[in-house]
Parts: structure tokens; sequence; C-alpha cells
């Protein structure tokens, strides 16, 4: 009976392990569907993490960044392809937290993904 309860408790964490890992995208487009609604729901007013950075550096404007994430959801590259109502201080801000940001998925090994994605102030 001892060995039950301990095989039950086994397959129990490793079943709680598994459902708290972030999961693994192969798809290209299932890869940018996800990573822009992270970015969207970073962006939303009161709680999102990008919106609240926008708030505390007063930045303002319009800025569509290419960005190229891989692995763990890892942001590697982000170039400024086009911007509004700008300004040097607001680009250079967000360009370094969306190079910091981090997606909650993972993606196939030595893929990388680029995508657009517009970020307004």
């Amino acid at each position: 009976m001892k060995q039950v309860f301990i095989i039950i408790l086994i397959l129990t964490s490793e079943i709680y392990a598994l459902a708290q890992k972030p999961g693994l995208i192969e798809i290209k487009e299932e890869v940018i569907k996800q990573a822009v609604m992270e970015l969207n729901q970073a962006m939303t007013p009161p709680e999102g993490l990008l919106y609240k950075f926008g708030q505390k550096y007063q930045i303002t404007g319009e800025y569509t960044m290419d960005i190229t994430i891989r692995n763990k959801g890892e942001v590697v590259t982000v170039f400024v392809s086009d911007k509004k109502n700008w300004n040097i201080p607001s680009q250079n801000n967000l360009k370094d937290k969306v190079l910091d940001f981090e997606f909650s998925f993972k993606m196939p090994k030595n893929k990388d993904y680029k995508f657009s994605y517009t970020f307004k102030f």
C-alpha cells in the first residue's frame, strides 16, 4: 500500500511540474500569434507591464518594431522600423525594455521568428 501511495505521489508531482512549464509552440504562425497576444496584454492598462513602464518613463508616440525571438521566448533583436510623434529617449527606453521582455512559451531550438508589433503610447 505504501508503494502505491509513493507512485501516485510521484505521478501527481510530475503532472503538476509539467503543467507549470511554458508550452512548446512549433508552428511559426502560432508563435507569432501568442507573442502578439502577450504584448497586447503587456500594453493593456492599468496592469500591463509595458503600459506601466510607459507611464513610469513618460513614453510618448507610436513605434513599430521588428522583434526577433528564439528558444524559450527570448527577445534577441529589436529594430525600430517606423515611428510617429516620437522622441529619442522614449524610443531607446522602449527598445531596451522590449529587448528584456520574456515570453511565456518555448519554441523549437535554433529557430528564430521575426514579426512586427506597433506600440502606441
